[in-house]
């Protein structure tokens, strides 16, 4: 059996380190396949060029990428510093104003989420920075929250606020949130990611708003959310199941729920994305050190192979390819990390022991097309998709064996580059089933993906071209 290429895709942050058109080409060709634009950063204009940017890039290239329109979220942080920043002394006294509107200074400082002294009460943590700064909370009165310092440190302007154990009622979709849901709609983004939802709710009203913002253009994104509060733990299968999948966002979550409490929530997570056939992606500090160093240390080498060995579909680089020194290196040191995990993995999947129940006809196809290319020794596995479904539920285990999805929707095709071990192809398919299956085998042969005498596996449905209609499993042998 061939010994199969990079499974794990790579998510990389485009920034002033990466829009350099020529670098972006690089950055793709050397294994890039979704290309994420922050949203907490830059204007409407600037994310629409942005994408024109990534799409000329990836036409150079030769490649498809998805686009993924990360939203900002809530702004629960500090307000503005007089001087830029302080530092607080552990023990001081600290005051966070929601009234105050003149700078801040070493006794007080305003706030952006003025809600905050309605959801916090003496004796809570408040973590600032990232945690780096922890207050206690004594009193709060009016607008005031009157906090001693625990752990002090150096804060600067707009910092952000976490509270220990979760419990802020800022909602996850924000008056920017929806404005710029327009925006990626009228970019044609592929993913949309949503930041701070508390439960499925907050993502089927995002679809919602999608839906609508993309009529226009006739145009349907895939939903991530982004697991970082305390409240979606218990929530997490709701929300999968009203997501198209999930981020493990390890910044705040880690700093609400505890560090030590990240590994095995993002194992779970993982884990459970692919029970309900949902796609993952694993993110935040990955290789944090390569912003400002040319290779990555040992500790987070054994991290993102971790994230690969647990069954992450993607993992993902925010400011070392944004604003870091070496963007094109770190994409590349990934990818090495990403095929060393995936080549020393048992990658022995006992189908047949599988607790996944079949609802559905192209689910059982696609659960057969695997359980027989695995036992037949086939090259490839091949699904002729409209939506990408097939491919998708093929993609939940980790075969040894590449799965190639000829559709004839760039859409697809794109949405598709998230897939763990999916090939996505473009091709037209012909509404004759024997003429579509001469059609991908005459692809396949001339991609050099199979050879005279190769075994591969292929779905198709009947009528051809019927969205969810895959019930058709045939393996065949390269004349």
């Amino acid at each position: 059996m061939a010994v199969k290429k990079r499974g794990t895709k790579i998510v990389a942050t485009l920034g002033p380190a990466s829009s350099e058109p020529e670098l972006l080409q690089r950055m793709i060709e050397a294994g890039v396949n979704v290309v994420r634009l922050n949203f907490s950063h830059g204007s409407a204009q600037d994310h629409v060029a942005r994408a024109q940017l990534v799409r000329e890039a990836a036409g150079r290239a030769g490649r498809e990428v998805a686009i993924m329109a990360d939203l900002q979220g809530p702004k629960i942080r500090v307000g503005r510093f007089e001087h830029g920043k302080i530092t607080l002394k552990p023990g001081a006294a600290f005051v966070l104003d929601a009234q105050r509107s003149e700078p801040g200074n070493n006794d007080a400082v305003g706030l952006d989420y003025r809600e905050l002294p309605r959801d916090v009460k003496a004796g809570d943590t408040l973590l600032l920075n990232d945690g780096l700064i922890v207050l206690l909370v004594q009193a709060v009165r009016g607008a005031c929250i009157h906090t001693q310092v625990k752990i002090g440190g150096e804060l600067s302007n707009h910092k952000g606020i976490n509270k220990l154990g979760g419990g802020l009622s800022a909602p996850a979709l924000t008056a920017k949130d929806m404005e710029d849901i327009k925006t990626a709609m009228a970019l044609q983004a592929d993913y949309v990611a949503v930041s701070f939802p508390k439960s499925a709710t907050d993502m089927e009203l995002a679809r919602q708003l999608c839906h609508v913002a993309g009529a226009e253009f006739g145009h349907k994104p895939g939903l991530i959310a982004k697991i970082e509060r305390a409240e979606a733990i218990p929530e997490l299968e709701s929300i999968l199941r009203a997501s198209d999948g999930i981020m493990v966002a390890r910044g705040d979550l880690a700093v609400e729920v505890g560090h030590a409490a990240v590994p095995a929530l993002q194992k779970r997570m993982i884990r459970l994305a692919h029970q309900v056939d949902k796609v993952v992606i694993t993110a935040t500090q990955m290789m944090e050190s390569m912003i400002h160093a040319p290779v990555p240390t040992r500790a987070e080498v054994s991290d993102v192979a971790n994230a690969v060995l647990d069954g992450t579909d993607a993992v993902m680089l925010s400011a070392e390819t944004a604003v870091g020194d070496y963007p094109l290196e770190t994409v590349c040191e990934m990818v090495a990390i990403c095929q060393a995990a995936e080549e020393a993995h048992d990658a022995e999947v006992h189908l047949d022991d599988s607790r996944k129940t079949i609802r559905r006809i192209d689910q059982a196809i696609a659960m057969g097309a695997l359980f027989t290319a695995q036992r037949c020794g086939a090259k490839a596995m091949v699904a002729l998709t409209d939506s990408g479904s097939t491919a998708l539920w093929m993609s939940r285990f980790n075969m040894p064996i590449p799965i190639y999805a000829l559709t004839p929707r760039v859409a697809a095709q794109r949405r598709m580059a998230m897939y763990r071990n999916v090939r996505p192809l473009l091709m037209d398919t012909a509404a004759d089933r024997d003429q579509a299956l001469a059609d991908a085998e005459a692809h396949l042969l001339k991609r050099g993906i199979v050879q005279s005498g190769d075994i591969y596996a292929i779905t198709c449905g009947e009528p051809m071209g019927a969205p969810g209609g895959t019930n058709m499993l045939k393996i065949c042998r390269v004349s």
